[in-house]
């Protein structure tokens, strides 16, 4: 007996086919709107490469959701104020090494990202601002000496050294913020020396000021002297006979008018009054 096996019809045939066609168009799709997508994060700015047509250098893209074609990309970048630490190793006049912890402090001008991106790259710092601030460092370091830098004019060492940095990436689509001297690191044996000299210098300042302290006491001491025998000797000068003999007059009135018992003599010596009390 012959068996019968049943073909499927042409319709369901083009019915299969279609579905797996919208299945692999919808597959590609999906794969295209991935592609075509680009989310910049907060604080970012986005420049545009295309494959085709290179760097984009009209439009610089915000935060948020972009769009883009399979053939190109978007590179973000940091707009934010970001810090950098340098270890640099520096000699000073006197050729002494000296060890020196800066911190840098920059951004990027977010309105002309396509100019540092075809520039420098995203490693702009390390291309650009990096190489600066260590030249910079080690000639201007080089015009002190190293208790200098120890002690009183670090302040000025910094601003020599940001003054001319910022010169000198001025025009390269960078913002200099700051540049802070965290640490002066110097050889043991001249931070020592330094230190000894700045102890002689403080104890020859205490003896200087135990001096002038002495000086003035002495000097103090004569005028006081001196206003006290002017004193005495202008009080003898002016105690006469009769200048006694009048005080004694008015003593001896204002005792006779007083109610206290007392027996007062007149005629003692220069003829004052002698008082004598109830014993």
């Amino acid at each position: 007996m012959a068996t019968r096996v049943n073909l499927p019809s042409p319709s369901n045939l083009n019915l299969s086919f279609t579905a797996a066609v919208g299945f692999v168009v919808f597959l590609f799709l999906l794969g295209m709107a991935g592609c075509m997508t680009s989310v910049i994060d907060s604080g970012q700015r986005g420049v545009k490469y295309s494959t085709v047509s290179g760097t984009n250098m009209e439009t610089v893209y915000g935060e948020g959701l972009q769009v883009v074609w399979p053939w190109e990309r978007i590179i973000e970048y940091e707009v934010r104020i970001q810090n950098q630490d340098e270890q640099i190793s520096v000699l000073s006049s006197n050729g002494a090494t000296i060890g020196m912890e800066v911190s840098v402090r920059y951004s990027p001008n977010p309105g002309e990202l396509p100019v540092l991106h075809t520039t420098y790259g995203p490693t702009y710092y390390e291309r650009l601002v990096q190489p600066v601030v260590r030249s910079v460092a080690r000639e201007v370091v080089g015009q002190f000496e190293p208790e200098e830098l120890y002690s009183t004019r670090r302040e000025q060492l910094q601003t020599q050294i940001e003054g001319r940095v910022r010169q000198a990436i001025g025009n390269e689509s960078i913002t200099l913020q700051d540049i802070l001297i965290r640490d002066v690191e110097l050889p043991a044996q001249v931070r020592e020396a330094i230190e000894m000299k700045l102890q002689e210098e403080q104890r020859a300042q205490q003896v200087s000021f135990s001096i002038d302290r002495e000086r003035r006491e002495a000097e103090r001491k004569q005028i006081e002297a001196e206003g006290q025998a002017t004193y005495q000797r202008l009080i003898t000068e002016s105690l006469s006979t009769q200048y006694l003999q009048y005080e004694g007059i008015q003593a001896t009135r204002a005792l006779a008018e007083s109610d206290n018992a007392k027996v007062v003599v007149i005629g003692g010596d220069g003829g004052l009054p002698l008082i004598l009390g109830n014993q």
